[in-house]
């Protein structure tokens, strides 16, 4: 009984956490929330975030506008960018398409 509710406790814990998912093999991934000017932050990276039910990422993006999106509820698709999250930071991706919610 104890082990089922250890592993009735863990898969609820994993499925509700999940924001982000991997779109395809190549590192590609998908992600929903809202999008805010990064204004002034204590990791000094990004233009932009993405605020999640449970997380907050750090975006840039030379492809899409991010400004257009502020406020607005979109799936954002990108790559996570190597050498981050540095002095506890956010996850800092790389955005190639933005889609409204």
């Amino acid at each position: 009984m104890r082990k089922l509710l250890v592993l009735l406790t863990l898969g609820i814990a994993f499925s509700s956490c999940s924001t982000a998912r991997k779109s395809s093999g190549n590192g590609q991934i998908e992600l929903k929330g809202t999008i805010e000017a990064a204004g002034m932050t204590t990791y000094q990276y990004g233009t932009h975030t993405l605020k999640s039910a449970d997380k907050t990422y750090a975006l840039r993006s030379s492809a899409v506008d991010l400004g257009t999106y502020e406020g607005k509820s979109v799936t954002v698709h990108g790559t996570k960018v190597e050498g981050y999250p540095v002095e506890n930071g956010p996850d800092f991706i790389n955005v190639t398409a933005v889609k409204l919610q």
